[in-house]
């Protein structure tokens, strides 16, 4: 198992059509050494999150085929995906309600391009410190579940 495999290092996964989107996240995400995930599509994306965890999804609002809002209830709908945060990105020019019906789709919060650098990274921190946070509450809810266990044997 790798570094980047660990479960510390769950990831976040982009996704967007448009490969500057993606370099660009890239390249404003890559001082948080997590490592990120493309997805050109949200069918794209619905596999990779499938096959491995993840600690926050940006969700671009316009793709062809399944569209941000369209994958943003796939991901909500499954039990393996249901609590992974989602970040929706649009452009500004997009209809205002859009964050309404992000908001209503499950997402954690809404951002309009071109968006902040420094805001986008702050907000990444906050929900790559909480899935830590999930993380250590899930190992010490399994060492709270062994010990009952002992206890409930009684002594050998």
């Amino acid at each position: 198992m790798t570094a980047e495999d660990a479960p510390e290092h769950a990831g976040i996964l982009l996704v967007d059509d448009m490969e500057d989107n993606l370099t660009a996240l890239e390249a404003v995400l890559a001082s948080l050494d997590e490592p990120l995930v493309r997805a050109r599509s949200g069918e794209e994306a619905m596999k990779a999150l499938l096959r491995r965890r993840f600690a926050l999804v940006l969700l671009d609002v316009r793709m062809p085929g399944m569209d941000g809002f369209e994958t943003a209830a796939h991901i909500k709908r499954l039990d393996q995906t249901k609590d992974v945060p989602i970040i929706f990105l649009t452009g500004a020019e997009d209809d205002p309600g859009y964050a309404f019906r992000g908001y209503a789709t499950g997402a954690a919060d809404y951002l309009t391009k071109p968006f902040d650098p420094w805001v986008l990274r702050a907000k990444v921190r906050v929900f790559l410190d909480l899935h830590r946070k999930q993380l250590q509450l899930e190992a010490l809810r399994a060492e709270v579940q062994e010990l009952r266990e002992l206890i409930d044997r009684g002594p050998a």
